[in-house]
């Protein structure tokens, strides 16, 4: 009740409309998500009141989940990476003209996902704030590895890559004065990198800048004008039908619980939640073979999913300081540049905006859940402006941003630098993602270690005689090690029996 009084101000609830329209608009452009958006948009928020700002931004994050899959559906171009499992069965629905059912589908299960996600935050992250408040600097530092090592290991094939990205990252947050000894480091005399390479230039020049110059190279804009003239509303039935609903009723809830709890692990995010889902469902299901020709389930399952999973990411943020993900890594970023420091104590020293934001999050599902449906003609429109003219506009939107943070020409220059590093790290692929994430921890990480050991007198021993540190050293070997242990039980099972491996 708190939380609504916060919300339902004219103000607040003004701004929670801007920021979830401007999400739906940032996840139908192919290429772009909620952390692009949220990086680009931040500075937009900083003659806000804190609490206004969140909830704008936090609005632009889920709002984008909702947007990212219009495309998917329509066109076969997931707007982000956590719809790329909803083109799997959205797509076909669409050319068994089925676009009106699947969009208005899609609306409902983004909706029942994203407010199961937010009844559990409101269940759950009051008992991880208690928890945590019995950590200290030894479990701090834990949790960050723990977490970092996460989103390392969910970059798949690619590992190696993800690694290299979260060190540069690391590398990049010891720039500035060294927190115990005061020495400066890697600044090569700058009086402005003494307090350190600020993240909000490396996080837009990474995620807008970088995305939009590789959606040029792709050629992402040709297509998506390709696909468009595609597009055709008329002969298609609007609302589902009721075998539609039958079909779907179960998977509504399946979708929201794997989504909100994997959603909550640091590292594994919306993309990992939705296939997740779709892959489960996909099991359970007594028609699979229907599976990737236009079955509703299959829309639904990772829709539910993405969305309880960008609930269950604030979780951690909200009650441990700690990132999921890109988008959620800016977002702390936005509560650092406030003031606020996500915690354990956040919810007994701030109640008014840490339960302002979670119910801002209700409202936010049910407004999307109207303009989903209402302004879909709208989207389209903005779906089929030309890159030509998105482009500039999002550089300029990114430079003048990024000037004003503090009226800095080096941070500036960082921006731009980073748009190149962006742009050169997707093409490789490599995570950007991992770097700023490695970023914003990086430095927490190293504080929270340094006050370990001199807790301990310099001795590790520390992390290992601690109940909740040692716990957390066992979690973050086992996801160290656990590839390995696959890899040599594969093959020894291929050892003694090869044709048994093959089937």
């Amino acid at each position: 009740m708190l939380g609504l009084s916060v919300v339902l101000t004219p103000t607040n609830l003004f701004f929670l409309m801007v920021g979830a329209f401007v999400g739906m608009v940032v996840g139908i452009i192919p290429g772009f998500g909620p952390t692009a958006g949220i990086a680009i948009l931040l500075s937009l928020t900083f003659t806000l009141d804190p609490t206004t700002a969140i909830i704008m931004l936090a609005g632009i994050y889920y709002g984008s989940m909702y947007g990212g899959t219009i495309t998917s559906i329509l066109i076969n171009t997931p707007g982000e990476s956590a719809t790329v499992a909803s083109t799997f069965d959205g797509y076909p629905l669409a050319q068994k003209g089925r676009v009106g059912p699947a969009l208005v589908m899609q609306a409902f299960a983004s909706f029942i996902g994203g407010t199961i996600g937010v009844i559990l935050i409101s269940a759950f992250a009051p008992v991880f704030s208690k928890i945590a408040r019995s950590f200290g600097p030894p479990e701090y530092f834990m949790l960050m590895l723990f977490g970092l090592c996460t989103l390392v290991l969910m970059m798949g094939e690619r590992k190696r890559y993800g690694v290299i990205s979260a060190l540069v990252g690391l590398a990049i947050a010891m720039v500035g004065v060294d927190v115990v000894s005061g020495v400066p480091r890697f600044t090569f005399g700058s009086p402005e990198l003494m307090n350190g390479i600020y993240f909000l230039p490396v996080a837009i020049g990474v995620f807008g800048i970088g995305e939009a110059l590789y959606s040029i190279y792709k050629g992402t804009h040709k297509e998506l004008e390709k696909e468009m003239i595609k597009v055709n509303f008329r002969g298609s039935q609007f609302w589902p039908a009721a075998t539609d609903w039958i079909q779907s009723k179960f998977t509504f809830v399946r979708g929201s619980i794997i989504g909100f709890f994997t959603g909550v692990l640091p590292g594994a995010g919306a993309t990992i939640a939705s296939l997740l889902s779709y892959s489960f469902e996909k099991k359970v299901s007594k028609q699979p073979q229907e599976f990737g020709k236009g079955h509703m389930p299959g829309l639904v399952a990772p829709e539910t999913a993405n969305n309880a999973a960008s609930s269950g990411a604030m979780i951690p943020l909200l009650t441990l300081g700690i990132p999921g993900s890109g988008a959620t890594a800016v977002l702390l970023g936005a509560f650092l540049m406030w003031g606020l420091r996500p915690g354990p104590l956040l919810m007994s020293e701030n109640p008014e905006f840490a339960w302002g934001l979670i119910s801002s999050m209700y409202l936010g599902n049910v407004i999307l859940l109207v303009v989903n449906i209402v302004a879909i003609p709208l989207f389209i429109k903005v779906m089929q402006v030309p890159y030509r003219l998105l482009v500039p506009v999002i550089i300029v939107l990114c430079a003048v941003g990024t000037f004003s943070l503090h009226g800095s020409i080096i941070e500036t220059w960082i921006l731009l630098i980073f748009g190149l590093v962006g742009f050169f790290m997707k093409m490789y692929g490599y995570s950007p993602a991992a770097l700023v994430l490695a970023l914003v921890l990086g430095s927490m990480a190293e504080e929270t270690l340094r006050q370990s050991l001199i807790i301990s007198g310099g001795s590790l021993s520390i992390f290992l005689t601690r109940p909740v540190s040692l716990l957390l050293f066992i979690f973050v070997c086992l996801l160290v090690f656990s590839p390995l242990f696959i890899k040599i039980t594969q093959r020894n099972k291929k050892k003694h029996n090869p044709q048994d491996f093959v089937q």
